[in-house]
């Protein structure tokens, strides 16, 4: 005679007594900050941390290539220019505390984009750590120079501060006079052949960094797209040549 088995509940399912309502697990709430902490620990959300973190600093180089035209003007405009600066805000600010709020704004844009710059090329790495058998150059040379376009910026900006706001490396090195400053720092061989060096690596940087900035954003149109390529290069030739038009005004003698 077959006796009949009885099949043990299943772990996952819950006993419930019959005529009541099973009983269901809250939804977690999430953490606060958890969405932050997400985007920053993404792929995506750190190319979008550059993409805006670039753009902040591309609107700071526009706007400090026109200031240093005002060099071409004579002394009185140039240092006027500086001196508005410094009041620029008051009297809600502090003379002198604008500045301070771009020098720290760019700060951050800076910090943020070099650490998403280095995190996301270990992660390239950590995918791919047997390199590829043939290696083919399909990429522009500004797209396979971004690392080092960045690192020598990096070194650059640290100079351009001892150069023309601390004055330490500075042959004359006097607060409050841009203008003697700009001439005699341009004086020097060793200064112009960095700075040039280095505003040759903005273009580069300026010219691709825009171009991938505007794709993580989402411009997928093709009008836009191609708009914004061709964007990119005619800003990044117009910033070296703002920049680069400087040193070369001192050399020939049109600054002085």
């Amino acid at each position: 005679m077959a006796t009949a088995t009885r099949t043990p509940p299943s772990p996952t399912t819950p006993q419930t007594a019959p005529g009541t309502t099973p009983r269901t697990t809250p939804p977690r709430r999430p953490r606060r900050g958890g969405l932050l902490r997400t985007l920053w620990g993404s792929t995506i959300g750190k190319k979008a941390v550059m993409a805006v973190s670039g753009l902040v600093m591309l609107a700071y180089l526009v706007a400090h290539m026109l200031g240093n035209l005002k060099v071409f003007f004579g002394p009185d405009d140039m240092n006027g220019y500086a001196h508005w600066l410094r009041t620029l805000g008051e009297p809600v600010l502090h003379h002198g505390w604008f500045l301070w709020v771009v020098r720290v704004v760019l700060l951050t844009a800076v910090v943020l984009h070099g650490v998403c710059a280095w995190q996301l090329s270990r992660r390239d790495l950590a995918a791919r750590p047997v390199g590829y058998r043939h290696r083919r150059h399909r990429a522009s040379y500004a797209t396979r120079t971004m690392r080092w376009g960045g690192i020598i910026l990096a070194l650059f900006l640290v100079w351009h501060l001892l150069d023309l706001t601390t004055g330490t490396v500075n042959p004359r090195g006097q607060a409050g006079h841009p203008y003697e400053n700009i001439v005699a720092g341009f004086g020097t061989w060793y200064t112009n052949v960095i700075y040039c060096v280095a505003m040759l690596a903005v273009g580069l940087h300026v010219q691709h960094g825009f171009w991938g900035a505007a794709q993580t954003l989402g411009v997928t149109r093709p009008g836009l797209a191609r708009l914004c390529k061709g964007g990119s290069t005619v800003l990044a030739v117009v910033l070296t040549a703002g920049f680069l038009s400087v040193p070369l005004g001192v050399m020939t003698g049109l600054v002085e």
